[in-house]
């Protein structure tokens, strides 16, 4: 069985990431979500609101496992006996940085290997951030996101 892993802190989840998600599961038989932390991040969701909102997100694929970060993502994936690790490219802005993630998991663990997929062009504008500007000036996230996650923000913004 080909496993690989999708990391990502998933702030909120979008229909970008569902996307990469679909199509990783054409080439592995099995796709686990890691929803990481990331110390160089402000959040809107929680650790736990973020890993609820990517299983519900998921709930009806039965090849995708989504679980918590632990550590360093090359560790992680290779204790899971992943081959690969997924990451998406959306504009060449993102080619730098993921260049470099790639080469510090490539140090880490040499043995599961990077796989990058662009972006299609109907999601090339998303990111999560994009997402939770757009949300919080009023302008409309609906189609940029699952449903679950729609309805999460509006909740969320109630109570604050």
């Amino acid at each position: 069985m080909k496993i690989a892993v999708y990391p990502g802190s998933f702030d909120p989840i979008t229909n970008g990431h569902v996307d990469m998600a679909k199509r990783a599961l054409k080439m592995f038989d099995q796709l686990i979500i890691i929803v990481a932390d990331n110390i160089d991040k402000n959040y809107f969701f929680t650790s736990d609101e973020r890993l609820e909102l990517v299983r519900m997100t998921f709930q009806d694929e039965k090849r995708i496992k989504v679980i918590k970060g632990e550590g360093l993502t090359a560790i992680q994936a290779k204790k899971l006996d992943a081959v690969a690790i997924i990451r998406g490219l959306r504009m060449v802005a993102d080619y730098e940085y993921e260049y470099q993630y790639a080469a510090i998991n490539e140090y880490l663990e040499p043995s599961v290997d990077m796989v990058f997929l662009m972006s299609r062009k109907e999601y090339s504008f998303i990111s999560s951030s994009r997402v939770k500007e757009l949300f919080s000036c009023g302008g409309q996230v609906e189609n940029l996101v699952p449903t679950c996650v729609f309805k999460a923000l509006k909740e969320k913004s109630k109570r604050k």
